[in-house]
């Protein structure tokens, strides 16, 4: 049963992995074949499909962690999530949907702290595999269309 707390739950241990450099891990909280998407409120307004990250699978985000973590040069940083309270919406043919209000701070190698993203997640909910709840959608819909081009790790 997809009820809130298993909901807030499933949010918790997702930012609890990407805020501790458990890419690896987050990536299993989403189903074989998912989509997510890191898109501007004005784009996504808009119905516009351009996205600053793009996974239209389970395989995709497990080879962005794994061109993290071998390929891609980047200034270290790391993220703490603030997570809300999801609100459950309309049950779909797979799950549920839901919306969640979120804030990233991140933190640079040097120490700086900043306010790096405010936003919303809209997420389909399901459960996979029996008794697994999963994210088979994640829209991250970020407040301000000026986010960061050294948008690395996953929201």
């Amino acid at each position: 049963m997809i009820d809130t707390a298993s909901a807030l739950a499933l949010n918790a241990h997702c930012a609890r992995c990407i805020d501790n450099d458990e890419l690896e891990a987050w990536t299993q909280f989403f189903t074989e074949q998912c989509l997510y998407r890191v898109t501007t409120a004005d784009n996504h307004a808009q119905g516009m499909e351009a996205s600053l990250i793009y996974a239209d699978s389970r395989a995709m985000l497990n080879d962005r962690v794994l061109s993290l973590r071998t390929a891609n040069v980047y200034e270290k940083q790391r993220y703490r999530h603030l997570v809300g309270l999801p609100s459950l919406l309309e049950d779909t043919p797979r799950g549920r949907r839901s919306e969640t209000p979120f804030v990233v701070v991140r933190i640079m190698r040097g120490g700086e702290t900043s306010l790096f993203a405010t936003g919303r997640y809209l997420d389909e909910l399901v459960i996979d595999g029996g008794d697994t709840l999963r994210l088979a959608s994640r829209v991250v819909v970020c407040d301000s269309h000026n986010i960061d081009t050294l948008l690395a790790i996953p929201l």
